[in-house]
């Protein structure tokens, strides 16, 4: 496993050209040369959509070249990321690639027609909150109060996600890890069915993204236990982590990365990732990611390539110790 990781981290690495190599675009012009296409693999309107679109603003901008978001749905994703890991290496076509579609399906997927590999980082976008909500009827007002009602009824409480190997499908699996608890999972097609039965009463719990849960949160549908990342949210600052709440290890962040087609020129790599943070750095993006529960990414190739060489390997393992398969 790990010298498969140390293939995968140099693949993304990689570079077709010699690092002191120019960045360039078609004829030798200084890149960007012509419109660059940003491929968001999700329908319009979600948070991946809202951030690609304030990001492709903000990059065309700065290059006085249009960056036109195109956005490929279908298979969570799969169809749209493919499409880019199969494009030229150029530059002209990039993605916006969700946690899921790069560091769990490898893992999870045997016949994915792209391969980690195929995609080489750019930056990190940025970083979603999830949080743990319940439905007011269940007799829990803690993290804690959960997990004995769990262990008094074992495989009787439920939680929903999305799909089968999406990230609130993994955060549930890790909590029955970390927890020794029995829950039953209920995957739906989409976020906006599970939410639905979830406030409707039909299923116990959810680990949803803050864009999500937030509005049922504040008008009393829901009822916040936990929030799934290293701090407390900014939006919801009295709910306690799931961390604090016993399970100092526990971590299910939703993420979004800037990828493009191995083989990109180091040069542009760099300058894209270069550009994406003076974008990323603007507070008014980031005072807009915020109320989406979103905080804004950054940082250099190799960093975005470490972080999805350590979640690979944290995904990977849950996915072999539970068992998870998806038809």
């Amino acid at each position: 496993m790990m010298r498969l990781l140390s293939t995968i981290l140099g693949a993304l690495l990689a570079a077709s050209v010699p690092p002191g190599a120019s960045a360039q675009g078609g004829g030798g012009q200084a890149y960007p040369a012509k419109p660059v296409r940003l491929v968001v693999p999700f329908a319009a309107g979600g948070p991946a959509d809202v951030l690609g679109r304030a990001v492709g603003d903000g990059l065309s901008k700065r290059w006085s070249q249009p960056v036109v978001v195109e956005n490929k749905a279908g298979a969570a994703g799969t169809i749209g990321v493919d499409q880019v890991a199969k494009a030229a290496p150029d530059g002209y076509t990039l993605a916006v690639v969700p946690v899921g579609n790069i560091a769990v399906n490898p893992s999870l997927m045997p016949n994915l027609p792209y391969k980690a590999a195929d995609l080489v980082p750019v930056t990190m976008l940025a970083t979603a909150e999830n949080v743990l909500v319940v439905h007011p009827g269940v007799q829990a007002r803690s993290l804690g109060d959960l997990l004995k009602l769990a262990r008094q009824q074992p495989g009787k409480l439920t939680f929903a996600s999305p799909g089968a190997g999406s990230q609130a499908h993994l955060a549930g699996e890790l909590l029955q890890l970390d927890a020794n608890v029995k829950l039953i999972h209920v995957p739906y097609k989409g976020v906006s069915p599970a939410m639905t039965d979830l406030v409707g009463g039909q299923v116990t719990m959810m680990f949803a993204q803050m864009s999500a849960a937030l509005p049922y949160i504040q008008a009393g549908r829901l009822r916040a236990l936990g929030v799934a990342s290293a701090r407390r949210s900014a939006v919801l600052p009295d709910v306690p982590t799931i961390a604090e709440q016993g399970f100092p290890q526990f971590e299910a962040v939703s993420w979004y990365a800037l990828m493009a087609p191995a083989g990109t020129p180091r040069e542009v790599v760099e300058q894209l990732s270069r550009q994406a943070g003076e974008v990323l750095a603007d507070p008014g993006l980031k005072s807009k990611l915020a109320t989406l529960g979103m905080d804004v990414g950054g940082g250099t190739p190799r960093q975005l390539a470490e972080t999805i060489q350590k979640e690979t390997t944290r995904w990977a393992g849950v996915i072999r110790q539970r068992g998870i398969t998806v038809d």
